[in-house]
């Protein structure tokens, strides 16, 4: 088997041990792969920068913790914008999970950007204080200003009408798609000239926006790689920072977790001690639960309220 090429995932269970010559060789084949991917990812991002720019013709203004702003202010002086859609609707209670979990990567990058002349800045719809009361709980010190009133997310294809949201079909990421909401992500760069002229350059949207995520570079290298389930929402496992629940410790026995899970016994079936985190944790990464643990579980998961799986499974709404 070639371990190196090989398209499907065989997880951590069972998977081949090699020797150390055999391991080499494999990574050899592997790092030729790795290379015609850097090289065409260098290739697609100077067809980027080549792209046509559009001229921004519309007067758009947003409301700024400093006061109301034009486009050309987010700018800050610097010719280059990073603008993040952040979908945070008018009286949401929290931003989207997947919109929090790109914003977390920005604080610490934020500097650098401003090093190669590129202002970082959020864009949502909700009222300014809405922003501010989410910004504050997340801790965040970006840049992030109001849309409200303004024609600016429509215009960049990332909120949709009632009605657009009812006929089934929404034009987003340059195509029709049928989906349900009427708010989606999206990143957009704009660059501006001497005479303040500001120019739309580049807009991306769907599995686009991971360009941000860089936690999901990072368990891309790993054995277990994102962990995810095969469904539309990859992305179920994601929680704002600030509600995860405390991980197991390491080689914590899962009999031992049992009096807090409600796992009346360790799922090895000789009582041995797992660390099968496939057994603890790939469906509810709020509570731990999993189809092959305990039916019952999700009646007795002291989760629930915040765990998205079990709420469905007890009949509970989830958004």
């Amino acid at each position: 088997m070639n371990t190196a090429t090989a398209i499907a995932e065989t997880g951590t269970v069972n998977h081949p041990v090699v020797s150390s010559e055999r391991w080499v060789a494999e990574r050899r084949t592997l790092l030729a792969r790795e290379k015609e991917l850097t090289r065409l990812r260098d290739q697609i991002a100077r067809e980027r920068r080549a792209l046509p720019w559009e001229r921004v013709e519309k007067d758009y203004v947003f409301d700024a913790p400093e006061g109301l702003r034009a486009l050309s202010d987010l700018f800050e002086g610097r010719r280059q914008l990073l603008v993040q859609h952040f979908m945070l609707a008018p009286g949401w209670e929290e931003g989207c999970r997947g919109c929090s979990f790109m914003a977390d990567h920005i604080d610490g990058m934020n500097v650098h950007l401003a090093h190669r002349d590129v202002t970082f800045v959020a864009i949502s719809r909700a009222p300014l204080a809405e922003i501010e009361r989410f910004r504050r709980r997340m801790g965040w010190q970006f840049q992030w200003v109001s849309s409200h009133g303004s024609d600016f997310n429509r215009d960049f294809g990332v909120t949709f009408t009632p009605e657009e949201v009812a006929r089934g079909k929404l034009h987003y990421n340059y195509g029709e798609w049928p989906f349900a909401s009427e708010e989606w992500p999206g990143i957009s760069a704009f660059c501006r000239d001497d005479a303040g002229n500001v120019f739309h350059t580049y807009s991306t949207y769907g599995r686009g926006v991971e360009v941000m995520m860089g936690t999901y570079n990072l368990l891309d290298l790993m054995p277990e790689g994102r962990g995810e389930r095969d469904v539309d929402n990859k992305m179920e496992w994601v929680r704002h920072h600030d509600r995860y629940e405390p991980a197991p410790p390491p080689g914590a026995c899962v009999r031992a977790m049992g009096r807090r899970y409600g796992v009346r016994s360790c799922p090895s079936a000789s009582g041995t001690p797992r660390r099968s985190r496939s057994w603890l944790a790939p469906l509810h990464r709020a509570c731990g639960w999993t189809a092959r643990s305990s039916r019952a579980w999700p009646a007795r998961c002291s989760s629930a309220r915040r765990c998205t799986a079990c709420r469905a499974a007890r009949g509970g709404a989830s958004r």
